[in-house]
């Protein structure tokens, strides 16, 4: 996906473009929801959100050519040179990439030519060597006679050796920029006439046939590169022209056949030209490897060494001219190479024959295919180095990665950022695009966005919570028992919003239902990966942003989602305009459209705006949790070290059992004694002592938890007598945290009738009994020494709890068991204001347990808040249920409003 930023020229400019609009959005974003009355709960994390997801649509692709060098580095370090990066854009990083991606063609092909040219040098090699062997070895052994036609054969291996040896010298020198031009004037016929007695006296048994026009013809060059051109052509000529043939060589001024034709590599214009035509009657050139016999070792696998053109273009190239294979002549089948050269050549300030990269003067168009990855084929081009360091084929070295199967470049995505930034903690595993859930969840917050403001909690947050789950459980990979447990928790979970009108609830509600998912779409089962897991669902929304932008980037599967979407689009403002238009022309539809469309003001719409973003991030980041869930090997902690002696954990264990002995002893003194032992001894009420030490008591018990856990990691369990000690510490642990657990539930109990049935104390005992369960559960692993299942136990049993809590519908229970409080003790022990400011939930108990004036003075201060009807959506069970008791005693809420002056005496004297 291209960055909008693309066009911006420089890397710095598209920073600060990226952090002026990021902070530019994020204000904006802000300051409206702040001036329009959104919670800063919900500003907060949704501008946050806003402007990473911005961030990640400008800056796409802006740093990927950085992570596709990094990765092609590493692969070309190892040898692999196939690496291309796709650069966008005008910037020094695109400019980097595109360097960077030619320096890898070039070096790829370099690599192939030094291969190929070890090859092929060792091929040649090994021809003459092994036959110089076999002779001198059939003369040492007395097979062959040392006689003069003997020794002719070994001086002839030994000329071959030398001449491919000084080829490569030779070539190698060029490489190196030590070959300079050095001209003087040159008599053509002289230097052609030498060059046929030197192929006539190496032993071709072809004639050579010159001719030079003019005869006179003399040139600047330097004769001996010029004669080593020529040599090199006519011995390619004799070698390939059949007995009794013959070579053709003429020699003429080009201007004769009207050719004025530039040749000089420098751009001089160059007027006067001459030639040299070879040709023979041999079996000639195909019209594809015209070119590619100039390249070193290009005819190699016709005969000789490959390298005698090579150096014939060279020489023609820092004369300022080129040298060509051109058709035969009409009736002729044989080769023609033309060697063109200016009569005055300017001297050249740079020999070195150049990279395949930078073709050489004059401009040649090369129609050559691929050169095979043979040893035995030729190399591609001119610059390969001539240096080689063994005689043998050097073997490709293997690379990081299958061929094929991470093609860096245009076809592949690089790697994202987010991968060094969460490390191997979690990377992302096979993470495909999945545009439906995106849709998914653009559904639920755009669900979210119409019913949740402005009503209270009812059907409409139960459809939500049931929509997001359901879109959950779509997108998730792991498929359990499991799963369909946590499956039915969350369907129950999501049913309270419906059932109770305590809003308290609800937090709870939204927690255990994060942990129920987190339980069903992750593999977690330890403790410290079930809070990575927990704490990876909002970090997700800044893992899973490449993910997203995969997602939004064009790709055919978005290509054909888009008439979906333009239909959707066009559908829609079609309803909208005559929606509109009906609306206005009828009452009755104009009411319905009332009832169904919500209100869309510029405040609402804000706050709905803020409500779709938050739900859709949600939504989709535990979508991403889902499909690339932390492993529990990355969480999980590793082995604890083992102690040596026993006493290293036994101590700490031993001391934390006294301090348990010593408060339990206290306890049982203080129940024996009664109540005047502790107001005597401590100055301190009854209630007022239980109440004192319950926090600390809950600290106590959590600690001692932590305390098994790491006395069970350390302890050694090797020998028989080493478990039993271990089983046996930690029952006791167990049992005696049991005992304080319930001395706080005692305590609890105390002061509550002491002082009064609250929510908060009922959520407190709640979370006791959940830690008792722990416990029962860790002295049940102490048998077989395994805990590894009490983690995911834990989680599930504390929202069972919390799933219990609401369906037990708690505020009517505080207030049956502040009524019973009430009857038993008096008025005084009425908490009228308290018992008012309960929910819905607990008119109905109120309603039937109290009379009189208690009633009517605790269903005025209910009456005293804000009340309105519900809608459809709004509906719930406990107002409903409220509604119906207040019917069934004949009175209204305004009714009780006005009865709630004459209350002011009541509530002093219940106080």
């Amino acid at each position: 996906m291209a960055s909008p930023l693309t066009r911006l020229a420089s890397l710095k400019v598209k920073l600060g473009a990226l952090v002026g609009i990021s902070v530019l959005v994020s204000a904006t974003v802000a300051t409206l929801g702040a001036t329009h009355g959104v919670s800063r709960w919900l500003v907060i994390p949704v501008a946050v959100a806003i402007s990473l997801i911005l961030t990640q649509l400008l800056a796409a692709g802006m740093i990927a050519p950085l992570r596709e060098m990094t990765e092609a580095a590493r692969r070309m370090a190892r040898g692999d040179y196939s690496a291309r990066i796709d650069a966008q854009g005008r910037d020094e990083v695109a400019t980097l990439a595109r360097a960077f991606t030619t320096m890898a063609a070039d070096l790829k092909d370099v690599d192939q030519q030094r291969r190929d040219l070890v090859a092929t040098v060792s091929h040649e090699l090994r021809t003459p060597a092994a036959a110089l062997r076999a002779v001198l070895e059939n003369m040492a052994d007395g097979v062959t006679p040392a006689d003069e036609a003997g020794l002719r054969s070994v001086l002839a291996q030994a000329e071959r050796l030398s001449d491919l040896l000084a080829d490569l010298l030779a070539l190698s020198r060029i490489d190196a920029g030590l070959a300079p031009l050095r001209t003087r004037s040159v008599d053509v016929a002289g230097l052609l006439a030498d060059a046929g007695c030197e192929i006539t006296l190496s032993g071709r048994e072809v004639p050579v046939r010159v001719e030079v026009v003019p005869p006179d013809l003399h040139v600047a060059a330097e004769p001996m590169r010029l004669r080593q051109a020529i040599t090199n052509l006519l011995d390619n000529a004799a070698r390939h022209s059949p007995p009794g043939s013959e070579v053709r060589v003429t020699a003429r001024l080009a201007s004769l056949d009207g050719d004025r034709d530039s040749v000089d590599g420098q751009g001089h214009s160059s007027p006067r030209l001459w030639t040299i035509d070879i040709e023979d009657d041999g079996p000639g050139i195909r019209a594809e490897d015209r070119q590619r016999i100039f390249d070193r070792f290009g005819t190699a696998a016709a005969g000789g060494t490959g390298l005698g053109l090579a150096i014939t273009r060279w020489v023609a190239e820092i004369h300022g001219g080129r040298v060509d294979a051109l058709d035969p002549r009409p009736g002729h089948t044989g080769a023609r190479l033309r060697l063109t050269l200016p009569v005055e050549p300017h001297v050249r300030t740079v020999t070195a024959l150049p990279s395949p990269s930078t073709p050489s003067p004059p401009t040649v168009p090369d129609h050559r295919p691929p050169a095979p990855a043979s040893p035995s084929n030729s190399i591609t081009g001119p610059g390969a180095t001539m240096s080689f360091p063994s005689t043998r084929p050097t073997p490709p070295l293997p690379a990081p990665y299958p061929a094929g199967s991470i093609p860096l470049g245009p076809g592949r995505t690089p790697p994202p950022a987010m991968d060094s930034a969460f490390g191997s903690l979690w990377p992302e595993v096979d993470v495909p695009g999945r545009p439906r859930l995106l849709l998914a969840a653009l559904a639920v917050g755009l669900l979210a966005a119409v019913i949740l403001p402005f009503r209270d909690q009812g059907v409409g947050t139960t459809l939500v919570l049931l929509a997001g789950g359901a879109t959950l459980a779509a997108a998730a990979r792991r498929r359990s028992w499991l799963t369909a447990v946590c499956g039915v928790l969350g369907i129950a979970l999501a049913l309270i919003p419906m059932l109770r009108a305590a809003g308290w609830l609800i937090p709870l509600t939204l927690l255990a239902g994060a942990v129920t998912v987190v339980i069903g779409v992750t593999p977690a089962r330890s403790l410290t990966a079930l809070i990575g897991s927990a704490l990876a669902w909002p970090l997700a929304g800044l893992r899973g942003l490449p993910w997203l932008g995969r997602m939004l980037s064009t790709s055919r599967r978005t290509r054909a989602w888009w008439p979906v979407i333009r239909t959707a689009a066009v559908s829609l403002a079609v309803l909208v305009v005559f929606g509109a238009l009906f609306a206005s022309a009828d009452a009755v539809v104009a009411h319905w459209v009332d009832l169904l469309v919500p209100d869309l003001s510029i405040d609402t719409a804000i706050l709905r705006g803020f409500v779709f973003c938050a739900c859709f991030g949600i939504v989709l980041a535990g979508c991403y949790l889902a499909i690339n869930p932390i492993m529990d090997a990355s969480l999980t902690l590793p082995a604890g070290r083992v102690a040596r002696h026993a006493w290293e954990w036994l101590v700490p264990a031993a001391l934390v059992i006294a301090t348990y002995a010593v408060f339990i002893a206290a306890q049982v003194t203080a129940w024996l004694a009664g109540h005047e032992y502790v107001e005597r001894t401590t100055g301190v009420t009854y209630a007022e002592y239980a109440r004192q030490g319950f926090g600390q008591l809950t600290v106590a018990t959590v600690l001692t938890i932590l305390l098994v856990g790491v006395v069970a990691r350390h302890a050694s369990r090797a020998a028989e007598g080493d478990r039993v000690l271990l089983r046996a510490v930690l029952g006791l642990l167990g049992v005696l945290t049991l005992v304080v657990i319930a001395s706080a539930m005692w305590r609890m109990n105390l002061y509550q009738q002491a002082y009064g049935f609250t929510t908060l104390r009922v959520v407190v005992d709640a979370f006791e009994i959940w830690v008792g369960l722990v416990v029962l559960m860790v002295l049940l692993a102490g048998i077989s020494l395994q805990g590894k299942w009490i983690p995911r136990a834990a989680a599930l049993t504390g929202v069972g709890i919390v799933l219990g809590l609401g369906l037990m519908n708690p505020e009517a229970w505080v207030a049956n068991r502040n009524v019973d409080r009430f009857e038993r003790l008096g008025d005084y022990a009425l908490d009228v204001a308290y018992l008012g400011g309960l929910s819905d939930d607990a008119i109905p108990a109120i309603t039937e347990r109290l009379a009189g004036q208690a009633r009517t003075c605790t269903l005025a201060q209910y009456a005293a808040r804000t009340h309105r009807s519900d809608d459809a959506l709004e509906w719930n069970l406990g107002r409903s249920r409220a509604r119906t008791a207040l019917a069934n005693l004949g009175v209204s809420v305004p009714d009780l409003q006005a009865t709630s002056p004459a209350c002011g005496a009541f509530d002093d004297a219940t106080r």
